[in-house]
């Protein structure tokens, strides 16, 4: 079942950024391909659609589409097919997956608002200069 991400073996670094793109890619693909293996292991149908799912992996390239050096997008490629080998081999929870790729950033960010009502002045002003 999870036989597209399970026998992944770390590859050589990239020896230029055309490289590095297209291996990108190819991870891209994979991780689309994995979605419905995570929508069976997790029964996420009833939270999200695979098109969701896929726009969420989609922005979550986007992030650091601005890299340019090879060695820091092989390092990036890692780091997404380990997270990629966990969610398939099921090392994580189910609402660990919702949280991380289901809900949407501006939900986390309004529940930050609501921590500071009904406190003092003092941690009103602290938490503004501790929230990133």
């Amino acid at each position: 079942m999870a036989s597209t991400v399970k026998y992944v073996r770390v590859p050589p670094p990239s020896a230029n950024i055309a490289e590095a793109r297209k291996r990108v890619f190819e991870f891209f693909k994979t991780a689309c391909r994995s979605i419905p293996t995570i929508m069976d292991i997790y029964t996420l149908d009833d939270v999200v659609t695979p098109t969701k799912l896929r726009s969420t992996i989609a922005s979550e390239f986007r992030k650091n589409a601005h890299v340019t050096n090879p060695q820091v997008i092989d390092m990036l490629l890692i780091k997404g097919t380990e997270e990629l080998s966990n969610i398939v081999e099921h090392a994580k929870q189910r609402h660990h997956i919702i949280g991380q790729y289901v809900l949407s950033r501006e939900d986390s960010n309004q529940d930050q608002g609501t921590k500071d009502e009904g406190t003092s002045d003092f941690l009103k002003s602290f938490y503004k200069g501790n929230y990133v």
